[in-house]
């Protein structure tokens, strides 16, 4: 299968995150949005949580408001949240799942668990003329309920993926964060590896034959992106921590730069 080059949507979260540290008025998320837009970046993620951890309602306003590249907001189903996106009208809402104590969307959207309630929230943001992404976990039940409920999009949660990858070539397992059930041996964390690569690109191809548009992200950095960049039913990847870590000691603009290279190179292949 042929594709235009795959798409990255650069996640500024982490940018509020820096700035609720201290609960100040820097940095400013907008100001990022240029920089992404000169680097190359090809949209802007944000994800408004239901506490406001980090990007805020004015934030968000800001951004849709003024962003040259198309916003992609990331959402729980909550009533105020629903309604701030039908009202604000980004060009996408991913309908991700949300705990308050989690660090992070810790999996993907419990599509069939919670069937009724997800396909009233795409109605709402479908007659808003918003489109719609669900954030679900690479498997095919929740593949083929995203198209009877009527998504555009789905986007993979690829956190196992990037924790096994961590495990067998990063420094995971050697800190206070290695994950105990993936304390295996390295040919074990090759194939586990393997086989989820395999199922992300299965379920990838799966969702595209039901013609629904195919994202991926989450736990993706400079040193996993080009096997999931390869995957030819993917579009578009957000990425956002690693990113935002990097620009730190280079910049973001440079950071960016260097992630859409990254890309390139399973995009290539």
């Amino acid at each position: 299968m042929k594709r235009k080059s795959i798409a990255l949507g650069v996640n500024i979260d982490h940018i509020a995150v820096l700035r609720e540290a201290r609960r100040v008025n820097d940095p400013d998320p907008l100001q990022a949005v240029g920089i992404c837009h000169r680097a190359g970046a090809h949209q802007i993620t944000i994800h408004l949580r239901e506490d406001r951890r980090h990007i805020n309602d004015d934030d968000a306003v800001s951004i849709i408001r003024h962003s040259p590249l198309p916003v992609n907001l990331e959402c729980a189903m909550s009533e105020d949240i629903v309604e701030f996106v039908c009202r604000h009208k980004p060009l996408r809402a991913t309908i991700v799942p949300e705990k308050r104590e989690e660090v992070t969307t810790e999996g993907g959207l419990s599509v069939t668990g919670e069937y009724d309630r997800v396909k009233e929230t795409i109605s709402r943001f479908h007659e808003a003329g918003v489109e719609v992404s669900l954030f679900i976990d690479p498997v095919p039940e929740a593949v083929l309920a995203s198209r009877e409920l009527g998504s555009d999009w789905v986007e993979f949660h690829t956190g196992s993926y990037a924790n096994i990858h961590s495990m067998l070539y990063g420094n995971l397992s050697r800190t206070r964060h290695s994950i105990p059930e993936l304390e295996r041996s390295r040919k074990d964390l090759a194939d586990m590896l393997k086989e989820s690569l395999m199922e992300i690109e299965r379920m990838s191809e799966h969702a595209s034959s039901l013609h629904m548009r195919v994202a991926a992200g989450h736990g993706l950095n400079y040193g996993n992106v080009s096997s999931i960049a390869g995957i030819p039913y993917i579009e578009e990847l957000n990425i956002g921590q690693s990113i935002v870590a990097r620009s730190v000691f280079c910049g973001l603009e440079r950071a960016i730069t260097d992630m859409l290279e990254s890309m390139r190179r399973g995009d290539a292949s």
